[in-house]
Parts: C-alpha cells; sequence; structure tokens
C-alpha cells in the first residue's frame, strides 16, 4: 500500500476534524444525553448548544426539589442519630411527667411478719404479731420548689426537642452536600469522558499525518500527552464520584440517586439582614437559651429546697397476733433547716454555671451570625461566577470554532492552537460546573444555619 501523501494526510485529517461540534456544559448539567464510547462517534456529534443558551426549565426545578424532599425523608428515617435524639426527647418529656406529678398526694403500704420469744420470771411465751402501715402524705407549702423543678425539666424539655430538629438538619445538609458532590463529579465525568474522546480523535488523525510527514511529531507528542492528562481528571472524577455516592448511601441506603439537575435547586439567597434575623431564632441557637434558661430554673430549686417546707400526711397502722392493735394518726408537718455548709456552695455553683450557658449560647449566636455574613457573601459570589462562567464559555465556545475552521480551510493555526482550544473550551465546563454546584453548597450551608433546608427547598 502506498504511503499517504502530506496533502492527502492533512485532507484525511481535517475531514475527521470537521465533524467536531461545540461542547455544551448546560447539556452535560440537566444529564439528558449520554457521553459516546468511542471517538468516531465524537468526531460526528452535531447540534450541541453552549450551556448559555440552554435556560433551565420550571419543570426541572420542581423534580430536583422533590427529589431531593423525598431523599431527606429516606435520610431521616435511616438515621440512628435521629432516632436517638427522639429517644432523648421522649425521655425528656417523662421527666416532666415526674416532675409535674411530684406535688400530688402520694400512697405507700408496708407490712412485717415477727415472731417473739418472752421469758419472764420464769414465764416463757411465744407468738407471732403481722403489722401493716397505709400512709398518704402530699406537701403544702415547698417555697417554689416543685414549680421551679418543673419548670427546670420543661425547658430540658425544649432542648431536647430543638436538638432533635437540630440533628435532623444536621443530617438534611450531610445528605444534600453528598448529593451534590456526588452529581457535581458526576458531570466532570462527562466532561473529561468528552475531552478523552476528542483527543482519541484527534491523535487517529494526527498518526496519519506523522505517518505521511515525520515533521508533525512535535504535534502528535502533544495531542498525546493531552489526551492522557483528560484521561487521569476523568479517573480522579469518577474515583470522587465513588467516593461520595459512598457517603450518601451510608444515609439513604439502596434508595435511587437523584437524577434531576440539582444545580438548580435553591435560588439565590434572601437578603442578608433577612438571614441574620432566622439565624439568631435557629433551632440549634434556641436549644442553647433553653439550656441556659433550664440551668437558672435549676438554680431556683436548690435554692427553694433550702427554705421552709410543708407537708401532710395521714397514717394507719393494724397490728394482729399475740394483740391485735389499729392506730391512725395524722398531722402536718414543718421542716425548717438550720444549717447545711452545702447549701450555698452548690447554689453558687448552679448559678455559674446558668451565666456560662448564658456566655455560651451568645458566643455560638456570634459565630453563627458571622458564619451567615460570609456564606452569603460566597453564595452572592459562586452565583455570580456562575452566570459570568456562562459568558466566558460561550466566547470559549467561538474561539474554538473559529480556530478549528481556520486550521481546516485556512491553514492559519496549527494544531498546538486546536489542543489549546479544545483544553480550554473543556476546562470551562468544569469552572462552570463547580461554579454552579458551589452556589448551592454555599446556599444550603446559609439555609442551615438560619431557617433550615427544609424552608429552602420548598
Amino acid at each position: 500500500m502506498k504511503q499517504l501523501s502530506s496533502s492527502k494526510a492533512w485532507a484525511v485529517a481535517r475531514s475527521l476534524m470537521a465533524g467536531w461540534s461545540v461542547c455544551g456544559a448546560a447539556s452535560l448539567l440537566v444529564g439528558g444525553l449520554a457521553l459516546p464510547a468511542a471517538a468516531a462517534s465524537a468526531c460526528s456529534e452535531e447540534n450541541e448548544q453552549p450551556v448559555a443558551s440552554l435556560p433551565v426549565e420550571g419543570d426541572a426545578v420542581t423534580a430536583a426539589r422533590l427529589d431531593m424532599q423525598a431523599l431527606l425523608r429516606q435520610a431521616e428515617q435511616r438515621s440512628a442519630a435521629v432516632g436517638a435524639a427522639q429517644l432523648l426527647a421522649a425521655a425528656a418529656q417523662s421527666d416532666v411527667e415526674e416532675a409535674r406529678a411530684a406535688p400530688l398526694p402520694r400512697a405507700t403500704l408496708s407490712g412485717g411478719l415477727a415472731s417473739a420469744n418472752q421469758n419472764a420470771y420464769g414465764i416463757q411465751s411465744n407468738g407471732r404479731q403481722a403489722r401493716a402501715d397505709v400512709t398518704l402524705s402530699a406537701p403544702l407549702f415547698d417555697s417554689g420548689y416543685s414549680h421551679a423543678l418543673l419548670d427546670w425539666r420543661a425547658r430540658l424539655l425544649d432542648a431536647a426537642r430543638l436538638g432533635e430538629l437540630d440533628t435532623r438538619e444536621q443530617v438534611a445538609l450531610q445528605v444534600l452536600s453528598s448529593a451534590l458532590d456526588e452529581q457535581r463529579y458526576g458531570l466532570q465525568s462527562q466532561v473529561y469522558e468528552r475531552y478523552t474522546a476528542r483527543m482519541s480523535c484527534l491523535v487517529g488523525a494526527l498518526e496519519q499525518i506523522v505517518a505521511a510527514d515525520r515533521g508533525r511529531a512535535s504535534e502528535l507528542l502533544q495531542a498525546r500527552n493531552t489526551q492522557r492528562q483528560a484521561e487521569l481528571a476523568l479517573g480522579q472524577a469518577r474515583s470522587q464520584q465513588r467516593l461520595a455516592e459512598i457517603r450518601l448511601r451510608r444515609f439513604i441506603g439502596d434508595a435511587p440517586l437523584p437524577r434531576a439537575p440539582l444545580h438548580v435547586l435553591l435560588m439565590p439567597p434572601p437578603p442578608l439582614e433577612r438571614m441574620l434575623d432566622e439565624a439568631g431564632h435557629a433551632s440549634a441557637i434556641a436549644q442553647l437559651t433553653a439550656q441556659a434558661q433550664a440551668q437558672q430554673d435549676l438554680t431556683r430549686a436548690l435554692q427553694a429546697q433550702r427554705r421552709p417546707q410543708w407537708s401532710w400526711n395521714i397514717n394507719g397502722a393494724r397490728t394482729t397476733g399475740s394483740s391485735t392493735s389499729t392506730v391512725w394518726s395524722g398531722g402536718i408537718n414543718v421542716s425548717v433547716p438550720l444549717l447545711d455548709l452545702t447549701a450555698q456552695p452548690a447554689i453558687r455553683a448552679s448559678a455559674q454555671r446558668g451565666e456560662a450557658a448564658v456566655a455560651q449560647r451568645n458566643e455560638a449566636l456570634s459565630q453563627r451570625l458571622e458564619r451567615v455574613a460570609e456564606l452569603h457573601e460566597q453564595a452572592r459570589v459562586a452565583f455570580d461566577r456562575a452566570q459570568r462562567s456562562a459568558e466566558v464559555l460561550q466566547v470559549s465556545q467561538q474561539l474554538r470554532q473559529a480556530t478549528r475552521m481556520q486550521w481546516q480551510q485556512l491553514g492559519r493555526r496549527s494544531l498546538f492552537d486546536v489542543i489549546s482550544t479544545e483544553g480550554d473550551f473543556h476546562n470551562l465546563q468544569v469552572t462552570r460546573i463547580n461554579a454552579l454546584l458551589d452556589a448551592q453548597q454555599a446556599t444550603a450551608l446559609l439555609w442551615s444555619l438560619g431557617p433550615g433546608l427544609t424552608e429552602g427547598l420548598q
């Protein structure tokens, strides 16, 4: 077989390259098109649109939110952390019921059986006795101890319920973050897979050129090196996608992964003032507030416990056996602490813990407000970067088309220029994907620090 001439080789290469078209990252982001597996099909793809020319439809937003809401419900049902938080809240409810019943009357029954052997002045007597006692008692006045104890338990119940809400929020945030990462690296894999296929197509064309013109060997080396780099990036993206799926599976089990595009899940964040106000009322801050109030109520209970206590009681006793008797008694008991050297240190320690709880709550609120302000700025910049990346991607697409046309038809560009524009275009797609998903993750964290992800997904 005759060796192809240089001009014929160039004609073959340009014929192969003529099928190259625009690689649209928006089509990747909506997950509607599967990437080709072979270089030949990659060289013949047509009708691809730039990212910015494909607006997101309302149905895609609705589908993404429904998918994620279903995923979050599944994660909450499976989460051991949420289950533990529910049990703690149930235990706190039982503590409240105990404190509420403390001032109510109590009845106790006691009994005993005894055998007696008596020897007095030479007279021996044996006998047995059975005794039963019934006591009914209740406090009359306890200086506010029961009320303070009930308030303490009620505040702890509030804190437990708020802790359950915060646990749910943390689980939701981890699930959403893992789902966003899974789609992020999945979309990157699609970009790098297409990039690898395109470079494989180019390498195939260059191998025919170099067979006829050894002076083009440097271009083939460059194309092969770029192809290897794309393959490395593809392998890394696929590995990251698998890791993200492993993290997600821990929460959702065998449930299907979300297929709707999650980059449209959350809209740009509301004004900063609103987010700061809602962050101050978040469940985590409310939980710390309830814990601080509970400690103050405990201090009041300790103080009341060291004051006079009034109670009433009725007692009945029945003895049978060697002698039989029935005794009833009733009265009012008064207990007045006179000397207890442990009282003041215990009260002082409880008050100091209350002050520390308030300080911890204030510090947590300050840190949360600062974090909200930072995330709001990050989310705003990320959405702006996503918009700008679409514009830059359009320009890169136009440059890519023009460079390829000049190389194919006019011979005014080298293959190095073609390779460079291909790399820029595909890397910009990855930049676009990262910008969109970064915006979603920053906004998701922002909602979790404020009113909650559930509200953000409405």
